[in-house]
């Protein structure tokens, strides 16, 4: 899904916390050889990750602009199609790799390494004046599973207003599709219903939540903060109370099922192989903690982080 430009098209604010961070971080470029490289790096994928992936690469050319880092967003499905025919050396994604997607990447021969760079809280908003507070998550099912025959807010619970429901929610090609279908649905068709108002581009989405009486959507949390005069969000309950989304709920597990991973994945021939690739990759998970607060993610715990620099560490041996 495509995001507001604000986000990672260096606005003066942006630049100015880059410009401190490259400061304070010179010397951890130093020490990972991105000062002396020099080449071209290739990333797409997600667009919940997109954001991460560029102030990485404007971060990094701070101290180094001999490295040319293009970051596009054709999706996460659409971001390992491209990974696993070779034609990127990083692929964002907000899941993980998919088993046809394996096949794919092993008939190609790449090997990768799948590094959790941080934590999202897929959101379901409403319109700001649906007097709907939260969801059960059988609730959340029964409203976007295949074949629902949900069109008014009573019919999930008699309290809800006698109001019809609009929807609206990202493409079949986005990773959060994907998430909702396969982890929070949990469909055998790996879908949702598909009579909703779809869109790649999150303004979209904002847009036709906020102007629709009755309307609901979903997209990352990052997204519904910068909107959030404009839309309300919904609390979940997964059996121990509404908990509503935030960057603490979701890093200490409460907000179930809808945190989720973020990845960047890395083709380990290219990395070992590309200087540029390893100066990008090795820059962007030293400065992880600062990368995902300029992007308005949720960092990773010390313990996840930890992780992710040992598989890190893992790619070269």
């Amino acid at each position: 899904m495509k995001r507001k430009t604000q986000i990672f098209l260096a606005p003066i604010a942006m630049v100015a916390v880059l410009a401190l961070a490259a400061c304070g971080g010179a010397d951890a470029g130093d020490d990972d050889g991105s000062s002396g490289a020099s080449g071209n790096v290739v990333v797409d994928g997600s667009s919940t990750v997109f954001p991460m992936s560029s102030a990485a690469q404007e971060l990094l050319n701070e101290e180094n602009p001999d490295v040319k880092v293009a970051v596009s967003e054709a999706g996460t499905g659409g971001g390992f199609e491209r990974f696993c025919n070779e034609e990127t050396d990083i692929s964002d994604a907000s899941r993980p790799i998919e088993d046809d997607e394996v096949a794919a990447c092993e008939e190609k021969g790449i090997e990768y390494t799948e590094l959790q760079v941080a934590t999202d809280a897929l959101t379901v908003v409403v319109h700001p004046d649906l007097a709907v507070d939260c969801l059960t998550t059988g609730q959340l099912i029964q409203l976007w599973e295949p074949g629902s025959d949900v069109t008014n807010w009573n019919q999930l619970d008699p309290s809800f207003p006698d109001q019809e429901v609009a929807l609206f929610g990202p493409g079949t090609d986005s990773g959060t599709y994907d998430y909702m279908a396969n982890d929070v649905i949990g469909s055998e068709e790996e879908a949702t219903r598909d009579d909703y108002e779809a869109s790649e581009d999150d303004n979209v989405l904002v847009q036709g939540v906020a102007g629709t009486e009755g309307a609901t959507g979903y997209f990352g949390y990052t997204y519904y903060e910068e909107n959030a005069d404009s839309l309300k969000a919904l609390a979940i309950d997964n059996g121990n109370g509404c908990i509503e989304p935030s960057a603490e709920t979701a890093q200490a597990g409460e907000y179930t099922p809808l945190a989720r991973p973020l990845f960047i994945y890395v083709n380990n021939a290219k990395y070992n192989d590309n200087p540029a690739v390893a100066a990008y990759v090795d820059f962007y998970i030293e400065n992880l903690a600062e990368i995902a607060e300029v992007g308005q993610f949720i960092p990773l715990s010390d313990d996840l982080y930890a992780e992710t620099q040992s598989n890190l560490e893992g790619i070269a041996s």
